[in-house]
This record gives structure tokens, C-alpha cells and sequence, in this order.
């Protein structure tokens, strides 16, 4: 497959990259600060802004959500407060979803539970995004692919045998998968990074690829799309120093402008493969360039040796590279030494 429609946004093979601004649960429940990270997408020049959706009570036992959670970025004195203080209700998913559009992005949020990806539905989301922790969730994977919408697969702390699970699971309904190369450590190091394996993914799988990513800086992102990857998701946040387990591998506002940057810059100078002169190199060419230049005095009718060409700049003469080929030919008239050779000087 070498192309896939989000909502009308063509991904794939020769269209730019669809980056992804992962809010995730930075907004830590509040709708205003959600809509001010949309702002910050739309700022940058994102193509989606995305979060995260969970039903607390589908996704942790009663013992899950009971444990104490004493934490210095905790919302709640158990894990299950705390989950719960970080969700959105419905109608601020509805306000957020429509205010996204209104700013020309795209609204997408990760399911981790069945009545998640039902509230997404719903809500109208153009594609469905299954988190690494959910990779081997096979039950979940099978739900979301039934929609019949694209499926973008999270691979971080898996093994290829589960992903191999995983892609035949969707592939059991349909082909529209994007795998994303992830690391599930908050930052990552480089080392840990591994760009290379979405080459693996794409010869094993046949499948379009992708990054995830939370290392530090914005040089990892540029470099994953030099190596195909059509998708970019990053985890943002509107300061680094925020409350939440998230935000400290976040980047904020001027990083993400700047990662976004980086890769529209980065898809411009990839080109088309096909090498050419550019019209702005000519007057460089025309200058810098070596022509075959008389070494000495030539006169009319004379056969040209070796000895008496040489090569200098500016290229506005006979090509250089053409010097031995103009030996034994004829010259038409007197040309003086240090003068660059045109083809009207030399007889046929």
C-alpha cells in the first residue's frame, strides 16, 4: 500500500510527512489548557493534534484503581482518581474536536479501551491509534480495526512476534496500517532510538511506517522521515515544568514549531531523485567553471596540440572536459594566449 486517506489527507509514498502533535493528557483535565495546546498545533504547523481517551473503570480492577498513588505528579490519592482528574467529558471533546477544525487540523485521540474507541466514533474521528501499551491487546486491536478506518500501531517495549500478531489482527479486516517505530522510555536516549527497524517493518510487513517519539531535542524527527517515515507523532506540551508525568518528555511550543519546520525543510531538499543544473546555478556555473583556454599564441590554421591548450575559468567557453577532443583540429582564426575557446574559433 503505498498511500492512505485521513480524512482526505493523503499519507504515503511521495506526500508530506502527517505530523501528529500528541497533547496526549498534557491538558491535565482542564479543556481550556487542551484548547490552548490545539492553538499551539495549529501555531506549529501540525497536521492533527491528538490526545487520549480512556474509560478509567474498563481499563484497571477495582485493586488498579484503589492503589495509593503518592506521587509528586499526582491528580488524585489513588491511580484511579488520578487517571480520572486527567479525563475530558464529552462535550469538551465535542467543543475541542470542532475547535480543531477551526484551525485546520485534524482530531484524532488514542482508544485504550472498547467504549473509548465507541466515543470516538461517535465523536467523528477520521482514524483510530493504538498505543504501545496496547499492542498486544489483541481483543482491542480486532475493535478498532471493524470500524474500517485507518489504524496507526504504536510498537514500543514489543517483540516482532507480537507484532506480527498485532498486524495480522487488523489485517484479518483491513490493510489500512501505519507502524510506528517507539521506544517506551520518558526521554529516550539516542542509542535506544533505533530508526533503522522501520526498514525491517516495511520490508516484513509491506506497510506504510512511521515514528513515535520522546526523545530529547527535535533532531530525531527530520532524520526518521529521510528514512520514510510518513507519519511523525511528538508529545508537546505548553511548559516542560507543568505538573504530570508527561510534560518532561514533552516539547514545548517554539520546539515543536521548530521540529515541524525542520521537517517541511527536510521533505523539500529529499527532491524528486532526479539530478539536474538549476537555473540559480548557472551564474555560479558560468563563473566558477574551467573552459579550455589558449596556452599560448594560436594562428590561423594552425592543428591544435596539447601543448598549446590549457584550462581556466570562467566556464563560458568550451567545457573543459572537451580539452582532448579539440586536438588536430583546425584553428578558423588568430587567437590570442589566455583566451577562452569558443566553438567558432576552431574550423570543423
Amino acid at each position: 500500500m503505498t498511500t492512505l486517506s485521513f480524512g482526505g489527507r493523503l499519507v504515503g509514498d511521495g506526500q508530506p510527512s502527517l505530523v501528529i502533535a500528541e497533547a496526549g493528557i498534557n491538558h491535565q483535565g482542564d479543556a481550556g489548557i487542551a484548547r490552548q495546546l490545539i492553538d499551539v498545533a495549529a501555531t506549529a504547523g501540525a497536521d492533527v493534534v491528538k490526545f487520549q481517551k480512556r474509560s478509567i473503570q474498563r481499563i484497571l480492577t477495582a485493586e488498579g484503581l484503589a492503589m495509593p498513588y503518592d506521587h509528586r505528579n499526582s491528580f488524585g490519592r489513588t491511580y484511579g482518581e488520578h487517571k480520572r482528574a486527567l479525563e475530558l467529558d464529552q462535550p469538551a471533546y465535542e467543543l475541542l474536536k470542532t475547535y480543531a477544525a477551526q484551525q485546520g487540523l485534524l482530531f484524532m485521540a488514542s482508544a485504550w479501551d472498547e467504549e473509548s474507541v465507541d466515543f470516538l466514533e461517535r465523536l467523528g474521528v477520521v482514524a483510530h491509534k493504538a498505543a504501545s501499551a496496547d499492542l498486544t491487546n489483541l481483543p482491542l486491536l480486532d475493535y478498532m480495526a471493524r470500524t474500517g478506518k485507518p489504524l496507526i500501531l504504536s510498537t514500543g517495549m514489543s517483540t516482532l512476534e507480537e507484532i506480527d500478531e498485532a498486524v495480522a489482527t487488523v489485517r484479518a479486516h483491513h490493510d489500512q496500517i501505519v507502524l510506528l517505530q517507539c521506544t517506551s522510555t520518558y526521554p529516550s536516549e539516542f542509542s535506544q532510538i533505533n530508526l533503522r527497524v522501520m526498514g525491517q517493518y516495511r520490508e516484513r510487513y509491506g506497510l506504510l511506517v512511521g515514528y513515535s517519539g520522546h526523545e530529547k531535542g527535535i533532531a530525531i524527527p527530520p532524520a526518521a522521515v529521510a528514512l520514510g517515515a510518513c507519519v511523525i507523532e511528538r508529545h508537546f506540551t505548553l511548559d516542560r515544568t507543568m505538573k504530570g508525568g508527561d510534560h518532561a518528555a514533552s516539547l514545548e511550543p517554539t520546539g515543536l514549531s521548530k521540529m515541524v519546520r525542520d521537517i517541511r525543510a527536510l521533505e523539500e531538499a529529499l527532491g524528486d531523485g532526479r539530478k539536474r543544473i538549476y537555473d540559480a546555478e548557472l551564474p555560479i556555473r558560468r563563473k566558477l567553471a574551467k573552459s579550455v583556454v589558449s596556452a599560448v599564441d594560436l594562428p590561423a590554421g594552425v592543428v591544435l596540440t596539447r601543448a598549446m591548450l590549457t584550462t581556466k575559468g570562467p566556464g563560458t567557453g568550451i567545457p573543459a572536459g572537451r580539452l582532448q577532443a579539440l586536438v588536430g583540429r583546425r584553428t578558423r582564426r588568430f587567437v590570442p594566449a589566455d583566451t577562452v575557446l569558443q566553438e567558432d574559433d576552431l574550423a570543423g
